[in-house]
């Protein structure tokens, strides 16, 4: 199946959190853009990976954020 159009494509979901992060100048940044819990609750890499590998609507409002933001 082909891929290239799609801006996630070869993306890691750890590399996608790390670039908003980075982006948004650390996790209380990203945490009011992305009103999710792994965000604004003690947050760490490894929680919000788990959080996000379950739970698919959040996952999809992170990779259009990314999407939005960075992969331009």
């Amino acid at each position: 199946m082909e891929q290239k159009n799609n801006p996630l494509h070869g993306k890691r979901l750890d590399d996608i959190i790390e670039a908003l992060v980075l982006y948004y100048g650390g996790w209380e940044g990203l945490g009011k853009v992305v009103n999710i819990k792994c965000f604004n609750d003690n947050p760490s890499l490894k929680s919000s990976l788990k959080f996000l590998r379950k739970t698919d609507w959040a996952r999809k409002e992170v990779e259009d954020l990314y999407i939005k933001k960075i992969a331009k």
